[in-house]
């Protein structure tokens, strides 16, 4: 049962909610800096498919804070006026879209380095976040921390710090094309309440099944376009040795 809203909570989001607007100009310029840097990097380019990059609106902020509140209250959410812009991660988010599933090990590895020599401060990550247990072993293969997803959502997760003047932190999710599309068409119909129609629910965790068999599929197409050319690679080599 969620509790209900104090006059003091209300005052806090109210005062937290005016805050991050009248700093909304150093979130901007921190979302379109990163934007920039992922964007420009020739190691991550032929890795990934497009990055996105939003800044929170203040209006989904309030709703936020409104919704962890009732929740947990502040004081288990562990929210104070001092940590409001550490706590709050996804002030600012960006998102890194690719095409298969293997290509996370070079992500993560040419992302970290990126980020790092940005002076970007690592907090948390990658953690992915899945319900399908085979892509929950290949991520515990590359030695990726893991977190169960009723939800059948799907990303991995990472947790950045700027050295700015309010110390801010960002969110950072890779997903792939596929993991996408279910993601924005979730986000649409449960943010941020879950729609109450069964058939709704029935028909998203269906999409999280075939966006799942997508990237199946296209990750099967890059094993067998790798065996391919490895094969025709052999077997130019035997000619001229022969």
């Amino acid at each position: 049962m969620q509790r209900r809203l104090t006059e003091a909570d209300k005052a806090f989001i109210q005062r937290a909610v005016k805050r991050y607007t009248s700093n909304r100009v150093i979130f901007d310029a921190l979302g379109n800096a990163l934007f920039k840097t992922l964007t420009r990097s020739a190691a991550l380019a032929p890795l990934i498919h497009s990055v996105k990059m939003r800044v929170k609106d203040p209006k989904h902020l309030k709703e936020k804070l409104e919704r962890k509140i009732r929740e947990k209250g502040r004081r288990g959410w562990g929210i104070t006026e001092a940590n409001l812009f550490q706590k709050l991660t996804d002030l600012v988010g960006l998102r890194i879209l690719h095409l298969h599933t293997s290509q996370i090990k070079d992500i993560d590895r040419e992302l970290q380095k990126c980020l790092k020599e940005e002076k970007y401060e690592k907090i948390e990550g990658p953690i992915a976040k899945t319900w399908d247990l085979e892509y929950k072993g290949y991520f515990q293969s590359l030695r990726i921390t893991t977190e169960e997803s009723p939800s059948q959502y799907t990303s991995v997760h990472y947790v950045f710090g700027a050295s700015n003047d309010l110390n801010t932190t960002f969110e950072l999710q890779v997903r792939t094309l596929a993991e996408e599309l279910w993601g924005e068409v979730n986000h649409q119909l449960n943010y941020p309440k879950a729609h109450p129609a069964v058939a709704c629910k029935e028909q998203i965790a269906v999409l999280a099944r075939v966006t799942s068999s997508c990237t199946r599929l296209v990750d099967s197409i890059k094993r067998s376009e790798r065996e391919h050319d490895l094969r025709k690679k052999r077997s130019g080599r035997r000619k001229v040795t022969g």
